[in-house]
């Protein structure tokens, strides 16, 4: 019970940390869609890697895999093109990459 407890709220807390970061990564290059377009890019973005890691297991075929799926998914999500999605992308895996290592990865004191 605990452990789905915190399962439940690490995924929260990761789904709105990626929205962030991808709100101000598409504002970054001039998209005008707001937080809930954000939201729900990260949201589908949780989706995909978990259906695809459990159907591919971990692994690059899978990274590679969910990434493209991802990309589509933006693509989508703000109406652009490959190269922008990709650049998109780019900013958006660096800044979660700099926040995972700035923000503690133990649940500590909450």
């Amino acid at each position: 019970m605990v452990t789905s407890f915190w399962g439940i709220v690490s995924f929260v807390i990761g789904v709105l940390i990626s929205t962030v970061i991808i709100y101000f990564a598409t504002k970054l290059f001039r998209e005008k869609e707001g937080i809930k377009y954000a939201l729900i890019t990260a949201i589908i973005g949780a989706i995909v890697y978990s259906v695809v890691y459990f159907l591919l297991g971990s692994g690059f075929w899978a990274a590679l895999a969910a990434g493209v799926i991802w990309l589509l998914v933006l693509r989508a999500m703000y109406k652009i093109g490959w190269l922008k999605a990709i650049v998109i992308a780019i900013v958006v895996w660096i800044a979660a990459a700099l926040v995972g290592i700035l923000l503690p990865t133990a649940t500590g004191p909450l």
